[in-house]
């Protein structure tokens, strides 16, 4: 717990120790931070702009961990040179002009709004909430230093995916401890782990769906909880991240109180030559429409905000994919975002993970 004398005897902008010398450097009041992680975002839709996030983004070796001797000049000097030219035309299909930033940067700040007056209101001013990037700006680095900078000396890091995955969650978490390791004076650190069973959470999903299903001028006749694939590889080396959207497939289908034929589970976002987790969600929807189920939703569990991959891919891609096999209707349920289920269900999660600290 956060020392009450010590809270009120040092000032915000810092004071001297009560028993320590007049020229003592002044010490901050001990603050606990908050800090959101999610994947990024490239700063603008130009080339350079999208190279430099997609290198960063495909170096990562919890990404792609083929020998770097191999893969960085294939990325380098084949994938580099033309991707950025088709992802940064995917991303202006989906731009936020106005703020002239993506919409996941767009969200995130939203959310970590709605959650930083929620956890103020509890905590008060004892609590730093903020978010990062794991690639692109705002860095890990530099959020991490702000909060030392501001005073907090335990810092509760919370990377915002449901699920567990070694090129999500691993990777954010490699890229805090990074972080830690530059400062001087390390804060105590907490990682809040997955949290896909969370009662909470479930619920949030559960509701989000039942309001697209009221809204639906028809009916979908099948829920396909799309979740970003990883390679199938991966499972077998241990990655539990497979079984964790299986598990939050099967809490929703039960939640909902729907049979098991009116839900499935799919995979999206496939990249390079290896198999990937199935079935396919571009596949397996138009498999759908051709066995006759011509009106469908789709959800995306694993992503807590939209993006690229939501936004573009299952919107774009997956619903011409469905319409192209002779579906009729798409409903694209958003992400949960910064809707007040969802900001409740994450401020419990992190209520949970500050006890000993906060309470």
């Amino acid at each position: 717990m956060l020392d009450a004398k010590n809270a009120s005897a040092t000032a915000e902008t810092g004071t001297c120790p009560v028993h320590g010398p007049a020229d003592h450097p002044p010490i901050k009041r001990a603050k606990v931070g908050i800090l959101l992680a999610n994947l990024g975002t490239p700063d603008g839709t130009d080339y350079w702009s999208m190279r430099r996030y997609l290198s960063e983004f495909l170096s990562d070796k919890r990404v792609v961990d083929y020998s770097p001797w191999l893969w960085q000049p294939l990325l380098q000097l084949v994938i580099l040179s033309k991707r950025p030219f088709s992802s940064g035309a995917n991303y202006r299909s989906i731009w936020n002009n106005e703020a002239d930033e993506s919409p996941l940067m767009t969200i995130t700040k939203a959310q970590t709004a709605a959650i930083k007056a929620e956890l103020t209101t509890t905590y008060g001013d004892n609590v730093v909430v903020d978010f990062c990037m794991r690639y692109g700006n705002p860095s890990t680095k530099s959020k991490v230093r702000e909060m030392v900078e501001a005073g907090c000396t335990r810092i509760l890091f919370f990377p915002l995916y449901p699920h567990y995955a070694g090129a999500t969650s691993a990777t954010a978490n490699d890229q805090f401890f990074r972080a830690l390791m530059e400062e001087k004076w390390q804060p105590v650190a907490r990682i809040v782990p997955p949290y896909f069973d969370e009662p909470v959470y479930i619920d949030a999903l559960a509701q989000s769906v039942e309001r697209s299903y009221a809204a639906a001028d028809k009916k979908p006749e099948m829920l396909v909880c799309s979740y970003h694939g990883v390679p199938e590889r991966y499972l077998r080396e241990g990655d539990p991240y497979h079984c964790q959207c299986q598990k939050t497939t099967r809490l929703l289908r039960e939640r909902l109180g729907w049979e098991k034929t009116q839900i499935a589970t799919t995979f999206q976002s496939r990249f390079g030559p290896e198999e990937w987790l199935k079935p396919y969600t571009v596949e397996e929807v138009a498999r759908l429409a051709e066995r006759g189920i011509k009106n469908i939703a789709v959800c995306a569990p694993a992503f807590s905000a939209d993006c690229i991959e939501t936004l573009e891919e299952i919107n774009e891609e997956i619903r011409e994919s469905f319409e192209h096999a002779g579906g009729e209707t798409f409903t694209y349920i958003p992400c949960l975002n910064d809707d007040a289920a969802h900001v409740s269900a994450l401020c419990q999660v992190i209520g949970a993970n500050l006890r000993g600290w906060l309470d």
